[in-house]
């Protein structure tokens, strides 16, 4: 297949046999919460937003953050679910929610995951944060290189808690973006914020996330409750195999931050919707290679690719290909060769970086002098 010098476009409308398309999409619900917001996990669209970028105080919404460096711990192999840590005066100490551990008795990592998941526990937060990185204030610094290399660029923790401290803040878009890398490089401890409840010490205590009990596509992720920072939850739920997840801060009850999460998810799960367009290393389109040993390249997504815009209007999504003018060799796999821009009703959805998925060293010397030639006559 040949390109024009300039560049090479391709225009096509992808076709669908879902029914008619949705006149439009209504504004959100009125929440009457301080920020939230709500995207879809796979493809990071927003689907709906207020005050997202508003620093506010996390509370116990810090605790996914603490599960995100523990489980990181927990992959490098720097510690074990079995190891047993003893549990020092400091942590035991600790105030707020609690899941009320013994001061000098051992406990495994294991159970401080299902106690700081599940129970909220400020003491399980400091005690795992004692055994990975020995003090409080050192597993802080390792959350904030997390956090940076996320690019949460609007947080910051002091400690492995929430409990109020003026170095301790982020907003509702750097929460989302956190819930995502959770959900996305640890499913296994993601799947701890399911559980409905925990026993430790004889203690049953219930998880705390209202939304679980509720709506059975719920799955987790946590809730924070300070007087300064009112009732928040990081919510996340699954239909029909489209994740999303929501951020609700300073809610003025348990109720109102659960029935305000809710209203958002029905609101994504009713008005858009989430399909894959390209799958991995799967060829998008064949371009044309000059100088090489070969003359064709197949070009792709590194990644699924995936698009999310309003409900039952997928056969109006319009997708222009376009590559990079005379692709010569030598190309590395990986290479960077264009973009695929996709587009409803004029406005633009997305665009997504299109790549040569596999090597292409140069030809030989008369192969190479033919092409020029071709390339002179263009």
């Amino acid at each position: 297949m040949r390109f024009p010098v300039i560049f090479w476009l391709l225009a096509v409308v992808v076709q669908n046999a879902a029914g008619a398309a949705l006149a439009r999409i209504p504004a959100p619900p009125e929440l009457g919460v301080r920020a939230y917001l709500l995207i879809d996990a796979d493809s990071g669209e927003v689907l709906a937003e207020n005050n997202a970028d508003m620093r506010n105080e996390p509370a116990s919404l810090t605790k996914i953050m603490t599960v995100y460096t523990v489980a990181d711990a927990l992959r490098s192999g720097h510690i074990k679910l079995e190891d047993a840590t003893i549990v020092s005066e400091y942590a035991w100490h600790q105030e707020g929610s609690r899941m009320f551990l013994d001061v000098n008795k051992p406990v495994t990592v294991d159970q401080l995951l299902h106690g700081d998941i599940i129970q909220s526990g400020n003491d399980a937060s400091v005690a795992l944060a004692e055994h990975v990185s020995g003090t409080e204030e050192n597993f802080a610094k390792v959350m904030n290189e997390h956090a940076q290399a996320m690019g949460l660029k609007a947080t910051h923790f002091a400690n492995s808690t929430g409990l109020p401290n003026p170095e301790t803040y982020t907003t509702a878009r750097d929460l989302s973006t956190l819930a995502r890398a959770l959900i996305r490089d640890f499913p296994a401890i993601y799947a701890l914020f399911s559980l409905p409840e925990f026993t430790y010490n004889g203690i049953r205590q219930p998880n705390r996330n209202g939304l679980l009990g509720r709506d059975p596509s719920a799955d987790g992720v946590k809730t924070g409750h300070t007087e300064s920072a009112g009732f928040c939850l990081v919510g996340s739920a699954k239909r029909d195999g489209m994740r999303l997840i929501s951020v609700v801060m300073g809610a003025q009850s348990n109720s109102a931050r659960t029935r305000a999460t809710q209203a958002l998810l029905n609101y994504g799960y009713r008005f858009f919707e989430t399909r894959r367009l390209y799958a991995a290393d799967a060829a998008v389109v064949t371009a044309r290679v000059w100088m090489g040993e070969s003359a064709e390249l197949p070009v792709g997504v590194k990644q699924d690719t995936m698009v999310t815009f309003p409900r039952g209007q997928f056969d109006k999504l319009k997708i222009t290909l376009e590559l990079s003018k005379e692709i010569k060799a030598p190309v590395q796999a990986g290479a960077a060769l264009g973009e695929a821009r996709i587009e409803l009703d004029g406005k633009p959805v997305a665009s997504i970086p299109l790549v040569a998925l596999q090597a292409v060293a140069e030809g030989s010397y008369a192969g190479q002098f033919i092409d020029w030639a071709r390339l002179l006559v263009q």
